[in-house]
């Protein structure tokens, strides 16, 4: 199963990281976006990943963005009320971290929409589970 979301500093488009492969052999990748690499002024998303053209390659979630995802009761209540396997870790990064997260960096869940043009997300803000549907 490949998954990817787009990651954002302030709000800016900074990069796309992916996961590709299968529960036995999984590769994270994330990759600098162009615009972002040619501003000077941007900063990179986190040290231990300077800016650069080429894509960095893990075969864990990056210790970066694993250092985003909630940790404890937290965990267990987005897990339980996303229905998200407690170790999927980046199946919490691209479902939790979209709007509620410390610091600049956020991650978006761009997947398609389904043919009906409508999704339902459970989002978790400050220990609280609200429903939103979006259209396209």
């Amino acid at each position: 199963m490949n998954r990817k979301a787009n990651v954002y500093f302030n709000r800016i488009l900074a990069g796309i990281i992916e996961e590709t492969g299968n529960r036995d052999r999984k590769k994270y990748v994330y990759t600098y976006d162009h615009a972002y690499l040619a501003d000077p002024k941007a900063p990179p998303v986190s040290l231990t990943l300077p800016k650069r053209k080429e894509s960095y390659s893990s075969k864990t979630l990056f210790p970066f963005f694993y250092g985003l995802l909630s940790e404890g009761r937290m965990k267990e209540i987005q897990c339980r009320i996303l229905k998200i396997d407690e170790n999927d870790c980046f199946g919490r990064l691209i479902n939790t971290l979209e709007e509620d997260c410390i610091g600049p960096v956020t991650v978006r869940n761009d997947v398609e929409l389904p043919v009906s043009g409508k999704r339902n997300r459970k989002r978790i803000f400050a220990g609280t589970a609200n429903t939103t549907s979006k259209e396209e």
